[in-house]
């Protein structure tokens, strides 16, 4: 067997595991955002309201850039999870702050209008990006 076939051998599974690691983590804060949400996002995107589409999709990716980059920095499965589980805290606390402080936007996609749901989009992937940019160092 080739060196390079052991190397892959070798660090496969652990690919795997951290990339297990991260898609839970990511599930785990998507489902929490959804139970905290003002409104039954699911449900509202189930009923077809793309605005609740546009900021659910705009959440799955404001958590997924954070925990991308912990996923690149940490060494351990231990040290994922830990970070993880401290960015996906943050990054809920930040769209809470962020569905505050931006009143009445979340009532806006909930009614289905989009304009809304973008602006609340872009502030949340705002906060991703610079909790990604904290992340990294």
């Amino acid at each position: 067997m080739t060196p390079e076939i052991q190397a892959f051998a070798a660090g496969f599974p652990a690919t795997l595991a951290h990339a297990a690691v991260s898609l839970i983590l990511l599930g785990l804060g998507a489902v929490v955002h959804a139970v905290m949400s003002p409104y039954r996002e699911i449900q509202e995107i189930r009923d077809g309201n793309t605005a609740a589409a546009v900021s659910f999709g705009g959440v799955l990716v404001g958590l997924a850039a954070p925990l991308a980059f912990s996923l690149a920095a940490s060494t351990s499965i231990e040290e994922l999870a830990l970070w993880g589980v401290a960015i996906v805290a943050v990054q809920l606390l930040l769209f809470r702050i962020a569905d505050f402080v931006l009143k009445g936007l979340p009532q806006r996609v909930q009614e289905g209008e989009v304009a809304a749901a973008v602006v609340l989009v872009a502030a949340k992937l705002a906060c991703a990006l610079l909790l990604a940019a904290a992340v990294a160092g």
